[in-house]
């Protein structure tokens, strides 16, 4: 079985400097791979720590930015009569798709990039819908300010969300978090028992829960009290809460961490939430009752006294038409 390159998609280029008329760089599975020259602070260096001069910059590829747009404005051009929440449906997959494919690469200024693209494509097919309303008009109806909750499970303000105003919104490509990808230490496998390790790593694995570990490769499979990497299974047990419950804190993800037992220990001691709390005796409904009329007494109100009324006293208030009149005097 031979393998042979095709000529016509085989090109010979360099990665730094203009080589034979051609730039520099080259395109691969939708990314862009170039290095550029950078001082001696952001230089790479070699495996003998010498500095080399250029940063290796993987992208995604100006191709890839063009079809990934024309796909959204495809899918905008066909929902001009829909609903909004349908419009937000589909797009969001597509956005979603397309962003944690890239999540690994220096992407941020694309995504921030994509994101005002598509906000003039939407803002074209929300004044087209509305041809009779104002421009500030339509930006209130379809943009608003909503509280979103960030990977980490914190909350935040994001500003011009399109969508409704309670209902799906739009997903944002700046959204989506960068982590870049960890080589493999070493000789490590999945399959040398290192649980503790893989499942930093990955996120899951069957003899932790789900909860447990999210947290753990969330923290990078250290302990958030001392900053020390878990060895063994045995010490991801201690899930803390970071405001601790006495102290109106929640059970969110957010406010959850994993600490060592000494750890855990030591933490809470600190915060005083290890303190034992007075006991609370039910009471019961005749009791609640007692302890209300004590805390606020009855207070009568004084009685109203009807008086009947006097006896009519007359007087003369002059003359009309030649007749003397009287009248009650009340």
């Amino acid at each position: 079985m031979g393998l042979e390159l095709k000529p016509s998609k085989t090109r010979i280029v360099h990665t730094l400097r203009l080589h034979n008329g051609q730039p520099a760089g080259f395109d691969f599975l939708g990314s862009t791979v170039r290095q550029f020259p950078v001082g001696k602070t952001h230089t790479g260096k070699n495996t003998v720590g010498q500095p080399l001069g250029y940063k290796t910059l993987i992208r995604p590829s100006r191709s890839a930015q063009q079809r990934h747009l024309a796909d959204l404005a495809q899918v905008i051009r066909h929902h001009q009569q829909s609903r909004t929440a349908d419009l937000v449906a589909v797009l969001n997959r597509k956005i979603g798709g397309w962003a944690n494919y890239y999540s690994a690469q220096v992407s941020k200024r694309v995504f921030s990039k994509m994101d005002h693209l598509v906000y003039e494509k939407l803002k074209r097919w929300a004044e087209r819908r509305h041809p009779t309303k104002s421009h500030g008009w339509v930006r209130h109806h379809y943009w608003h300010q909503v509280v979103q909750q960030d990977p980490d499970g914190y909350e935040r303000i994001q500003r011009w969300v399109f969508g409704q105003a309670h209902g799906p919104v739009l997903a944002q490509h700046a959204n989506t978090v960068i982590r870049r990808h960890t080589k493999v230490e070493g000789t490590r496998s999945p399959f040398d028992g290192d649980l503790a390790y893989w499942a930093s790593r990955l996120g899951r694995h069957p003899e932790l829960s789900f909860g447990k570990a999210t947290l753990l490769k969330r923290q990078r499979g250290r302990c958030a009290w001392c900053g020390r990497l878990f060895q063994t299974m045995d010490e991801i047990s201690e899930v803390d809460h970071i405001q601790p419950l006495v102290q109106q804190g929640t059970n969110e993800p957010a406010n959850r961490q994993l600490l060592h037992g000494h750890c855990h220990d030591a933490k809470t001691a600190r915060d005083g939430s290890n303190q034992s709390r007075p006991l609370e005796v039910p009471m019961t409904r005749a009791k609640k009752k007692a302890a209300q009329r004590q805390a606020e007494p009855w207070t009568l109100a004084p009685r109203s006294t009807v008086e009947e009324p006097d006896e009519p006293k007359w007087l003369t208030s002059g003359f009309e038409g030649g007749w003397m009149v009287a009248r009650p005097f009340t």
